[in-house]
């Protein structure tokens, strides 16, 4: 790999390492372009705070960009460090974060949909159901969030683990893949997932994907340092794209928010 845009940090509450031992890592695995993408704050202004070890708190927002922005500027000559978060697509919600995300010059997302609803409301899209309509949810809420087009890339596309038929599973999952490409948005093969033998990456997923012609990338979804050198998965991630015919790319164009038109709902 020459390229990751999914990396973690100490701030959401269940990662290790700080910004500086994940660049100092990058630059020994080889990486010339490292993208940090944090769980984002979300801010749930109608019901409080929510303290669960799921993403970094608003106020530490500006110390992760800062810090990112210094480092940047040291390692200038060794590698690329991109600023962005991992978001998921909560519509009640939205709209406040993308005046957060604004405020602090955030210059790119990802998309992680790991809850429905507005989370407040939804299941965990992890959680093994045979239920069609949280898979059909999953689908349609996804692709509200890729018709922003805001997104760099979707991460762990196959993260939702519907246990029903392989018939039910791929008729809605194709929609997915269908409105990913028609958003232009790369998928991500996660290597977390393989490393961790989850759920995903899910190869009836895959299939799909290579018929669709997805464009598609591999991304450590780092959550400490040493997770930016995983050769094992990386091998196996690659030899799946390689028997299914994917279209795996080694870097992907970063959709940077000030060039998409970015602007406050």
């Amino acid at each position: 790999m020459i390229a990751n845009y999914h990396t973690h940090t100490y701030r959401c509450g269940h990662a290790e390492g700080n910004e500086r031992e994940y660049v100092k890592e990058a630059v020994k695995a080889g990486l010339k372009v490292l993208g940090f993408s944090d769980h984002t704050p979300y801010d749930f202004f109608d019901i409080g705070p929510r303290n669960r070890p799921m993403r970094m708190k608003p106020e530490e927002l500006p110390g992760y960009v800062q810090s990112l922005k210094n480092l940047r500027a040291e390692y200038r000559d060794r590698l690329e460090i991109l600023i962005g978060v991992e978001v998921e697509y909560y519509p009640k919600y939205f709209p406040r974060l993308k005046e957060i995300l604004k405020a602090n010059n955030i210059e790119y997302v990802i998309l992680g949909q790991h809850f429905l609803n507005n989370e407040v409301d939804g299941p965990y899209c992890g959680a093994p159901t045979g239920d069609e309509a949280v898979l059909a949810q999953y689908v349609s809420q996804s692709a509200e969030a890729l018709h922003t087009r805001m997104f760099t890339y979707f991460a762990h596309p196959d993260l939702i683990h519907f246990t029903g038929s392989d018939d039910i599973y791929k008729r809605h999952m194709r929609v997915l893949a269908s409105e990913a490409k028609k958003s232009g948005t790369p998928l991500e093969i996660n290597l977390l997932g393989l490393s961790e033998k989850r759920n995903y990456p899910a190869e009836r997923f895959w299939e799909i994907a290579a018929e669709e012609g997805n464009t598609v990338v591999l991304g450590c979804d780092a959550h400490r340092p040493e997770g930016l050198s995983v050769p094992l998965a990386e091998e196996e991630a690659r030899e799946m794209a390689e028997r299914l015919g994917l279209k795996l790319e080694n870097t992907v164009p970063v959709r940077r928010l000030k060039d998409i038109g970015f602007s406050v709902l």
